[in-house]
């Protein structure tokens, strides 16, 4: 078997994809989480380090003009999220696949970066309805934010040709099953 490959999860926020992430590191060892770098302040329940790097737009800023990230981007007005190279060869020198829940863009900068060692999946969830529920259930976000996120949403949608597997959230025991199917084979070919 092969370490040191990169299986891509992306969505629009509220899609489902951190749940299935964190499925997949139940189901799959050699599998580890890679964590970005933000810039926007921390959520009750996220921890530093294990969540993210939250860090401030001098300290990200700097990386940029460093060369310190794999991939970064700035995904609202002024919040910045971004992968450290050292953190994806962290995770390679520990014998695993790094496994990324990104944004779209984020995520097809890495499939680029790495495209013999990428598996990229967009999940979709079921009707833009359905996103803004999913979104309004969190109560996370004012309403002014999370029609931000359905915008952007909509915009993200017409990306996931781009990626290798679209996987439609709108039953997530199966979506769970289909992610694992995909991320078997790409890792055990």
């Amino acid at each position: 078997m092969c370490i040191g490959k990169i299986i891509i999860f992306s969505a629009p926020s509220g899609s489902g994809k951190t749940t299935i992430v964190h499925h997949l590191l139940t189901v799959f060892p050699t599998l580890a989480f890679s964590v970005s770098c933000t810039t926007r302040p921390a959520r009750p329940h996220e921890k530093e380090g294990k969540d993210y790097y939250f860090i401030s737009s001098e300290s990200f800023q700097s990386k940029i003009q460093k060369g310190e990230f794999a991939e970064w981007e700035e995904v609202y007005l002024g919040v910045f999220y971004g992968t450290l190279k050292s953190e994806i060869q962290r995770l390679w020198a520990t014998s695993h696949h790094v496994l990324f829940d990104i944004d779209v863009k984020g995520g097809l900068n890495l499939k680029k970066q790495y495209p013999r060692r990428a598996l990229a999946i967009f999940v979709q969830p079921p009707s833009l309805v359905e996103l803004q529920q999913r979104l309004r259930s969190r109560q996370t976000e004012s309403p002014a934010a999370i029609a931000i996120r359905l915008d952007k949403a909509k915009y993200e949608w017409s990306y996931a040709a781009q990626f290798d597997g679209v996987l439609v959230n709108d039953n997530l025991q199966q979506a769970q099953r289909q992610a694992a199917r995909w991320v078997a084979a790409f890792i055990h070919p």
